[in-house]
């Protein structure tokens, strides 16, 4: 926006504000000069930026209403102390993701196959230890721990998925592993177990404003709020406050029909080369899915987040009871700790605080949040497919009101999930709200609703689309080429 305009866009929320938030165009340029379509386009700005309303008068005339006060939604120190929270939310969202990704493949990767690698290795010992004494006449020594689940797990997770080369030897001639079709990296199995496959619904506002534009388009460059409403599945006071911000993006100014019904022209969107599209909505918003992954390599991972969470649980138990607990001639005799113990005091004179924080304290740590996490977003997928489903019915709802606004029985309102009445009332509020109900009951005690200022919104945009020169939107013949 120029200097000049700005100015002019100042004066013009001045004179408002002396006005109490409510004129016209014409009070608007009585006050402040300037040229009317001038006027217009900047009272639609200004109804974006701050909210407004507009209204018909009985003389076909629209008011400017800004009802909510002139608190901005781009400008001011709320509206950036909002937007810097919002940006630092989510660079705090996404380096948090990030980091927990690292501490997952650490913990799931990292600390399960050193606990597998000392188990093994203990078994390794005890089985050493008692062979030697059997030869002593000693009899043979118990393995404290039954490991075959571990040997299992390593198998199924470290061996085939980590250590194996993406080339298999067979009879000395080497070929490619190729992963089964479909099938993804385990640490992307892992992630969609925790946070989910992101947003279904991304680019929705892409696809929404495409089909708003190709419906104007292929309607003579008109369309009214509760076409609006029908196409977004908005309601009134969300329709009335977006349709203000398409004026402002699209160059559309809001009109008044012989029949006072009020209409939004973008005549700058009708001078096109291609011909226009029917402006079919797009269909609902799909719903939040838990995880893409089939349930049993879900239920592995709980099982394996079970396991660390014992390994951590067991080391914590013995480094608060055990504590220092020296070299021992027969590592085996003392379980997984002591062995640990010794391999870990090879390196360090003091081990106790690795053992207790580091195979201890952090995985029981990782563990309740490798399974809250989930958790919780479980939960907020089902509040939100929730709020999906109810968008979904009351985009669907508008437009069987839209098609049959003399008539909608009760039971033609189908509400496939959450609180039937509920969700029908709403509608049926909302509706009414913009454009005024009225009840009856019929000869078999149905509900039946009549929204006559619908209709009549209808018919009058229809006669306003067909007194619309539509030459007046074709490019017409080519009278400059820059090449000549």
């Amino acid at each position: 926006m120029s200097m000049a305009r700005q100015e002019a866009y100042r004066t013009l929320i001045s004179v408002l504000r002396k006005n109490h938030g409510k004129a016209t165009a014409a009070d608007l340029t009585a006050k402040t000069a300037l040229p009317l379509e001038t006027v217009r386009e900047l009272a639609s700005a200004a109804a974006d930026e701050y909210s407004g309303r507009l209204e018909v008068t009985q003389s076909g005339e629209i008011l400017y209403s800004f009802p909510r006060g002139f608190t901005s939604r781009y400008r001011g120190f709320r509206a950036g102390l909002n937007r810097a929270l919002e940006k630092c939310g989510l660079a705090l969202k996404t380096a948090g993701i990030w980091a927990f990704k690292v501490w997952i493949m650490g913990i799931l990767i990292g600390y399960f196959t050193l606990c597998i690698a000392l188990a093994l290795c203990l078994v390794f010992v005890s089985i050493s230890a008692s062979r030697s004494n059997r030869s002593s006449g000693r009899g043979r020594s118990s393995v404290h721990l039954d490991f075959s689940i571990f040997t299992l797990l390593m198998r199924r997770w470290f061996y085939s998925e980590l250590i194996m080369s993406p080339y298999r030897s067979y009879g000395g001639a080497y070929r490619e592993r190729r992963a089964p079709e479909g099938k993804k990296p385990i640490y992307q199995e892992v992630f969609s177990f925790v946070f989910g496959d992101g947003d279904p619904n991304a680019g929705w506002a892409e696809k929404e404003k495409k089909a708003v534009i190709a419906y104007i388009q292929a309607h003579k460059g008109v369309i009214t709020l509760g076409e609006f409403m029908i196409l977004t599945g908005k309601d009134p006071v969300s329709a009335q406050r977006d349709i203000s911000a398409y004026c402002v993006e699209f160059s559309g100014s809001p009109e008044v029909s012989e029949e006072g019904t009020l209409v939004f022209r973008f005549d700058k969107l009708l001078l096109q080369k291609d011909r226009p599209s029917a402006g079919l909505s797009p269909p609902g918003k799909a719903l939040r899915t838990f995880s893409a992954n089939p349930k049993k390599t879900n239920n592995l991972f709980v099982l394996i987040n079970g396991v660390n969470l014992v390994f951590g649980s067991y080391f914590l138990f013995k480094a608060a009871t055990a504590g220092m607990l020296y070299n021992q001639v027969q590592t085996a005799a003392h379980g997984l700790y002591g062995m640990t113990f010794h391999l870990f005091g090879q390196v360090s004179a003091n081990p106790l605080p690795f053992i207790s924080v580091g195979l201890g304290l952090t995985p029981i740590i990782f563990s309740l949040f490798f399974w809250m996490i989930p958790l919780l977003r479980s939960r907020y997928n089902k509040k939100e497919n929730s709020k999906i489903q109810f968008e979904n019915f009351r985009k669907e709802s508008y437009k069987l009101i839209w098609e049959h606004p003399d008539l909608v029985r009760e039971n033609d309102i189908q509400v496939r999930s959450g609180d039937p009445e509920k969700s029908r009332d709403r509608v049926i509020k909302e509706m009414g709200s913009y454009s005024g109900v009225d009840l009856s009951v019929n000869e078999r005690g149905e509900s039946c609703y009549t929204f006559t200022e619908l209709r009549r919104e209808k018919e009058a945009a229809e006669q306003y689309r067909a007194s619309i020169d539509a030459k007046r939107a074709e490019l017409g013949e080519t009278v400059f080429d820059s090449d000549g």
